[in-house]
């Protein structure tokens, strides 16, 4: 994630450090193998919906099996990343209808805590940020695997949904079906172990 994702990694990394937890459960979400995604779907006038996804983000995660309840994630989306393959769409989501992507180009997640469920499943607890409105959501989450991978290193898979309200992150949807005010998000994403 960019320059602010790279702070936030090292001042993550030292106050790991300083409070004794190991540096072995920090992981760095995967995006150069595309084994990360961050997913949307939108109804469309009841009709149908809208797919689309944000192809540029960055993020890292603390994961440690034997103390779920200390487990955290950081993310960073580069909003002018929005494809729904078609362009023309495209651009009016991300102007000022929508999105405001010239004025806020990034969109941030920042967990605050999470709650371990059992069997690999969880409800994780956070702020984000998108369109410079800041929210906490929940976002339940599930374990899809973790172990070494071919190359030598050690991975671990998560994915998550959660359904966000868009008139609480300031984007106005009232000339639309009641059906079109709400997203659901998805995001799925391996990190690499540090």
């Amino acid at each position: 994630m960019f320059k602010k994702a790279a702070l936030a990694t090292a001042l993550g990394a030292a106050s790991l450090a300083l409070t004794g937890q190991a540096l072995a459960d920090d992981y760095v979400v995967d995006t150069e193998g595309q084994h990360a995604f961050v997913q949307f779907k939108i109804n469309h006038l009841g009709y149908s919906y809208i797919l689309g996804n944000f192809e540029e983000f960055e993020g890292n995660f603390h994961y440690d099996p034997e103390n779920l309840e200390a487990s955290s994630v950081e993310m960073e989306v580069q909003v002018n990343s929005l494809n729904t393959n078609h362009a023309e769409r495209d651009r009016h989501f991300l102007s000022d209808d929508f999105l405001s992507a010239d004025q806020y180009p990034t969109a941030t997640f920042v967990s605050t805590g999470f709650e371990p469920n059992g069997d690999g499943e969880g409800v994780l607890t956070g702020d984000l940020t998108l369109k410079g409105e800041t929210r906490e959501i929940e976002m339940p989450v599930t374990l899809v695997g973790e172990g070494e991978d071919p190359w030598g290193s050690y991975r671990a898979g998560f994915e998550g949904s959660t359904t966000l309200t868009l008139a609480d992150f300031g984007i106005d949807m009232s000339d639309f079906p009641e059906m079109m005010h709400e997203l659901e998000l998805y995001v799925t994403f391996e990190g690499v172990r540090q």
